[in-house]
């Protein structure tokens, strides 16, 4: 668990943090730190906290206890006006894609620069180009959610989630209902986000392939001790972590047959 001091390359950092519903306890202990620049991924099965660390790290639930810091700068003693716009800085690419389907895909990557800033419509028009552009999506600009497979969707999500330049991303479940190949051609896109324009990303994901392909490192949270069990890549997770859970989660595919590096 990181204990360290933070280093002026972590961007993001969590301290003892308890998340719950109520009484109903989520995850407690919560401790990690996220370098700049890096690809960062959520781990576990079903029902162990995953998206609820998300959402608490995009300021959608505030822990029982603990610290939440972006760049050194405690997140809930923030006031609400600081807190929104530190919120500026996230861009968020939700499982389903969330988009509305009543609005072109356009109108869709548009709406966050149409809502929070004072940009004149031209230059929304040009901004919604170039990440449409960005995602491979040039072409769709008109076409409305229904139009589009669910991959194109998941693109055009990511494209709306760049819409404010952010500097962290944050993915829930990106490859989720994806098919192999589309799956791949979104974990390009990921690592394209990091390599060319230096983007941090968090992600919560359960499928190996991607973990594998695209994660730097990352945190394993147990659904039974509600506690995180285990740091590190998901290849160092793999081969070196002597938890039972953690290594039968880590190396599935492979003994299904797969070919997980």
């Amino acid at each position: 668990m990181p204990d360290a001091p933070m280093t002026p390359d972590t961007l993001l950092s969590m301290r003892d943090v308890t998340l719950a519903f109520g009484p109903k306890l989520i995850q407690r202990g919560i401790s990690l730190d996220i370098r700049r620049g890096s690809i960062f991924a959520v781990m576990g099965g079903s029902g162990c906290g995953k998206s609820t660390l998300l959402k608490s790290m995009i300021g959608l639930l505030r822990p029982v206890e603990g610290r939440f810091e972006v760049q050194g700068e405690d997140y809930w003693a923030a006031t609400p006006a600081r807190r929104e716009a530190i919120n500026h800085r996230f861009g968020v690419l939700f499982q389903s894609g969330a988009l509305w389907s009543s609005m072109t895909i356009g109108e869709n990557v548009a709406l966050p620069m149409q809502m929070l800033t004072d940009l004149p419509p031209a230059t929304v028009s040009r901004m919604v180009a170039l990440k449409l552009g960005f995602v491979g999506l040039s072409n769709a600009v008109d076409l409305f959610p229904s139009e589009i497979s669910g991959g194109m969707r998941k693109r055009a999500g990511l494209a709306r989630a760049l819409a404010l330049d952010p500097d962290i991303l944050f993915f829930d479940e990106p490859s989720a209902g994806l098919d192999p190949i589309t799956s791949a051609r979104l974990d390009d896109l990921i690592l394209n986000l990091r390599d060319g324009l230096g983007a941090t990303i968090v992600i919560v994901s359960h499928e190996l392939p991607s973990l594998f392909r695209i994660a730097d490192s990352g945190i394993f949270l147990d659904a039974r001790s509600k506690t995180p069990i285990a740091h590190g890549s998901p290849a160092e997770l793999r081969d070196h972590c002597a938890d039972p859970q953690v290594h039968a989660f880590m190396t599935r595919e492979r003994e299904e047959g797969d070919s997980t590096p």
